[in-house]
């Protein structure tokens, strides 16, 4: 019986990464994308080519009942959950006069909201399937150290690394584990880029000397939802190139257009 795996926000960059990984170790996936219709279809033809069942679910998960909803039909669609990956989001920066009351909701419900409220439709799931299953969000470096003008993006980041704690302890008893996945600057194009131009700008200023790829942030979720991790939950996994080491300067250059911290709708 194939595996079944949930992920939002897999049109592109971090999402589709974890997605194609996924995929290849033979699971079907479900995934959420917001606009990027082409990408969207474009990615189901990349996993469908993989030999897997692959499902694409239009939504904007930062409104109201729109989380549990889609997460019932995704996994209505595949049949099953073994595996809910929370990688959906957008980056949010700006000084604190600069953020409306809409900025602080939109962070709240699509951050954290989403996410628990998906975990809360997938958990059931995966309990009725008798083999347990894993939850697996994607957070942000951005979460344990503190930036200018991101009182928002990495605060909502953080609220969630918190959440697995708590999650873990609830459902480690009935075979479900619940982690985190933490990148660091991430390079979001396809993997064809050339590693010359990804290590640009990032030589000085990330120990590794380049950004991390999205491909290796789904190699790690991967192993994580695998039995090699049976005994490994309620923790957030930094995937960072050293980037928050203790001894790394704080302050680092501006992160280019092409860089993200986290996941992507």
């Amino acid at each position: 019986m194939s595996k079944k795996a949930y992920v939002t926000g897999a049109s592109h960059g971090i999402g589709r990464g974890i997605a194609l990984v996924l995929a290849e170790q033979g699971y079907d996936i479900a995934f959420t994308y917001n606009r990027r219709e082409d990408d969207a279809r474009r990615v189901q033809d990349e996993l469908t080519a993989l030999g897997v069942r692959a499902f694409a679910f239009r939504a904007e998960l930062q409104h109201a009942g729109v989380a549990e909803t889609v997460a019932a039909e995704a996994i209505a669609a595949l049949g099953g959950i073994d595996l809910f990956v929370g990688n959906a989001g957008k980056m949010q920066a700006g000084p604190l006069q600069g953020i409306s009351g809409s900025d602080v909701d939109f962070a709240y419900q699509l951050f954290y909201r989403s996410n628990i409220m998906a975990t809360k439709v997938a958990v059931p799931a995966m309990l009725a399937s008798g083999r347990g299953g894993s939850v697996i969000y994607i957070t942000s470096t951005r979460a344990f150290r503190a930036h200018a003008d991101d009182c928002l993006y990495g605060s909502m980041k953080a609220a969630l690394n918190r959440a697995v704690e708590t999650l873990a302890l609830e459902f480690a008893p009935r075979g479900i584990r619940v982690n985190a996945v933490a990148p660091g600057n991430t390079w979001i194009f396809d993997d064809s880029t050339p590693a010359e131009l990804q290590a640009q700008q990032h030589r000085d200023w990330v120990p590794a000397g380049r950004p991390g790829t999205a491909r290796e942030v789904g190699q790690l979720v991967a192993y994580l939802a695998s039995e090699n991790a049976a005994y490994i939950t309620g923790e957030v996994v930094k995937i960072d190139g050293g980037l928050i080491l203790p001894g790394v300067p704080e302050t680092f250059p501006g992160m280019t257009p092409k860089m993200h911290g986290g996941g992507t709708n």
